[in-house]
């Protein structure tokens, strides 16, 4: 680990149990500096709380992955022109999180911690502002909600098609969506659970946690010929094509969403690689897309599927948490590894990921959507 990193971890470690303090404070000094920002915002900011906390874990995490930290933010650049961000809006928001960091963290702030988040922030807006400045896609697409097929009472599967210009997307990237018809101005990321297709369409799953209202309208709300509308697509949990390494995929809940969607540009192409997927939810009947991984494993005999449930007794297949029981099934050195799920879930499984050896450099993870 760099001084870089290091410096970023020990300061975070100063705030990270004061979450709600540290997000007001950040949005009571932006409000003031740039009152004009509030009106991008939503009237209820709690669902923006926790995307800043995700940006910020998300920072730390990849900041010493260069080729990562570069692509993610210059696509979350392109994704946030949908709030007609300036750059007198990015050194706002740059004040007011060193700020917020100084204030929460108190006397156990340093002249170092300051230097180090001044400088990470830096870069992330220079290459936020360039990835901005080199799009050629629209800034959000309006699209056709075409089906809408309820899994659960707080849970559905949505398909949409973008109405007027394409949408390019790889297979384990995510969208935000807003519902303008019933929530404008407020946005929630979801996985695209499909590979790209010939006519466009994408299919997300959508489960309703608590206090997320986007969830909510999606699955109890929108119908067939609503518009939704759709940011530029993000995230890195893409398909390394040029490797030869087999392919572990551990999924919690609809994290099976980005899952689905890289089995599918796997069977694409793939002529050697072996796909070994672990599924897992509390309950056999959460397990809602196990019908569909049935029909690829009788379509494509180089995967294998491992359905996992913590807390049903009765269920025959294996038991316990899934980022426990992929670990019996290793060693995992030698494959490319994709995680999609909750955070708990996502930070569970790297940790053993880490402990069984597997390169960081080989391991992909998603932890955005309600999952």
């Amino acid at each position: 680990m760099d001084n870089l990193e290091r410096l970023l971890k020990e300061s975070w470690v100063l705030v990270e149990d004061s979450r709600d303090r540290l997000v007001s404070h950040f949005y009571s000094r932006l409000f003031l500096d740039q009152p004009g920002l509030r009106n991008l915002f939503p009237a209820q900011m709690a669902p923006q709380h926790d995307r800043l906390l995700e940006a910020l874990v998300t920072t730390i995490q990849i900041v010493g992955d260069p080729e990562r930290f570069d692509t993610t933010l210059r696509a979350l650049g392109r994704d946030h022109r949908r709030f007609h961000l300036r750059d007198e809006h990015f050194d706002a928001v740059g004040e007011a999180l060193l700020d917020a960091l100084a204030s929460v963290a108190g006397k156990h702030w340093n002249d170092e911690y300051q230097q180090a988040w001044a400088g990470v922030y830096a870069a992330i807006a220079d290459r936020m502002r360039a990835g901005a400045a080199e799009a050629t896609e629209p800034a959000f697409w309006n699209a056709e909600v075409l089906t809408h097929e309820r899994r659960g009472r707080d849970l559905a599967v949505i398909t949409c098609r973008p109405l007027l210009d394409r949408l390019d997307y790889r297979a384990g990237q995510h969208v935000s969506v807003e519902v303008p018809r019933f929530l404008p101005r407020v946005w929630r990321t979801y996985a695209i659970a499909n590979a790209p297709t010939d006519d466009n369409v994408l299919e997300f799953h959508v489960r309703v946690p608590r206090e997320s209202w986007v969830s909510a309208a999606l699955v109890r709300r929108t119908k067939p010929g609503h518009l939704l509308r759709l940011a530029a697509p993000t995230g890195a949990m893409t398909l390394n094509r040029d490797s030869s390494r087999d392919i572990l995929c551990v999924a919690g809940g609809v994290g099976i969403a980005p899952i689905k969607a890289l089995v599918q540009e796997v069977a694409r192409y793939n002529r050697t690689r072996w796909v070994h997927v672990f599924y897992g939810a509390r309950r056999r009947d959460d397990l809602y897309g196990l019908a569909e991984f049935q029909q690829l494993l009788s379509d494509y005999p180089w995967l294998s599927v491992v359905p996992v449930c913590s807390k049903d007794p009765d269920f025959t297949g294996e038991q316990g948490q899934v980022s426990e029981v992929f670990t019996r099934f290793g060693p995992w050195t030698e494959h490319d590894c994709f995680v999609a799920g909750s955070g708990p879930m996502v930070r569970a499984t790297l940790g053993a990921l880490a402990a069984d050896g597997v390169p960081p450099e080989q391991i992909r993870y998603d932890s955005f959507g309600d999952y």
